[in-house]
């Protein structure tokens, strides 16, 4: 592994920050640290970077100690490169001269050959004698990338690096980097509080809350298969149905489904439901539109079934529902999410469908 984290601890003075966080990241892997403010995830990139101090456990970068408790390497000594919030470009230094700005060790035809490798990867060559005031937002995150991949780091980092982009820029770059930093094979750890953001860069996520890893898995599994009912709602809309088991079948609002776990007869259970698992089936159980929201290829509607309980269903825009039309739909989920259900009882009434 290039990047390993084993249950380290940090804080300031009697707050613990972080505590026993442990993941890693191998070559070419993008991971993300996804979490609300304060969770502690930007604490924790610092001290991958050097920054902070550890009051337990140990990080390595490229197969060497890099922090323990009793040791702490130099930020420059670690082989990691960092793109910050803002950039942090130099204003009086051209494009390329960013860009090549740590290359000081290497000789001057090097330095040349990867400024205009990277210049080429980012799409921004032929801007090289720009400065940064002439860039757009995208091209100056480009040039901070480049900046950080010039010396060839094990580790890259970033921290929260389209904060400052507007939303549709921020999906476009999104896609650029993600391509950019697969075609370069550089293992890289990025800070985010944007689910979306998380799911659409990384290769694996760890959802951080009050400093702990809740869990860290592939966007996908995080988001069909959440560990814990904060890992749901953190990572999507949903909503819950009551549940209950009646020999190998769960009874709820949506009829009979296989029961994917082996529970006691008559529990009673939380069921997941995201939006994308309902479909319309003129065959299937009953439910009233109650509202709808136009997303251009798709609709979000809220529903009332028959029990009540109101749940969010996506619909593609070409299955358009009137407000109190009755309409018939079918649960289509390949996996079903079950909670114990005090986990979740304040989200399985009427009055908040969506699990937010």
């Amino acid at each position: 592994m290039i990047l390993e984290v084993d249950n380290i601890w940090l804080g300031y003075e009697e707050e613990l920050v972080i505590r026993g966080l442990s993941f890693d990241l191998d070559e070419g892997d993008i991971g993300c640290l996804l979490g609300a403010s304060g969770c502690g995830k930007t604490t924790a990139l610092r001290a991958i970077a050097g920054f902070e101090p550890l009051r337990a456990g140990e990080i390595r970068i490229g197969h060497r100690i890099a922090s323990t408790p009793d040791f702490r390497l130099a930020p420059e000594k670690r082989s990691v490169g960092m793109v910050f919030q803002d950039h942090a470009l130099f204003p009086h230094l051209t494009l390329s001269e960013n860009v090549g700005f740590g290359l000081r060790r290497v000789s001057r035809d090097e330095r040349r050959q990867r400024v205009d490798d990277l210049l080429a990867l980012t799409g921004l060559d032929g801007l090289a004698h720009r400065y940064p005031h002439e860039l757009s937002g995208g091209q100056q995150q480009r040039v901070a990338l480049a900046r950080a991949l010039a010396p060839e780091p094990a580790v890259l980092l970033m921290d929260e690096p389209f904060s400052n982009l507007d939303a549709r820029l921020r999906r476009h770059m999104g896609e650029e980097i993600r391509s950019i930093l697969k075609a370069r094979g550089t293992a890289t750890l990025i800070v985010t509080h944007d689910q979306q953001e998380a799911f659409a860069l990384a290769d694996k996520v760890g959802l951080l809350k009050d400093g702990r890893m809740l869990q860290w898995d592939s966007p996908y599994q995080l988001y069909h298969r959440p560990g814990s009912h904060y890992v749901a709602a953190f990572t999507g809309r949903g909503s819950y149905l009551r549940a209950r088991i009646d020999g190998n079948k769960l009874i709820h609002g949506l009829g009979r489904s296989p029961l994917p776990i082996d529970r006691p007869e008559g529990d009673e259970l939380a069921l997941l439901i995201r939006p994308d698992d309902i479909r319309p089936d003129a065959d299937g159980p009953r439910a009233r539109i109650v509202a709808r929201q136009f997303q251009g290829a798709q609709i979000l509607y809220r529903l009332r079934l028959d029990t009540g309980e109101e749940i969010a269903a996506l619909f593609p825009s070409h299955d358009d529902f009137a407000i109190d039309e009755s309409i018939g739909v079918t649960l289509d989920a390949r996996h079903l999410v079950l909670f114990p259900t005090a986990q979740a009882e304040s989200f399985i009434t009427p009055s908040n469908p969506n699990g937010h």
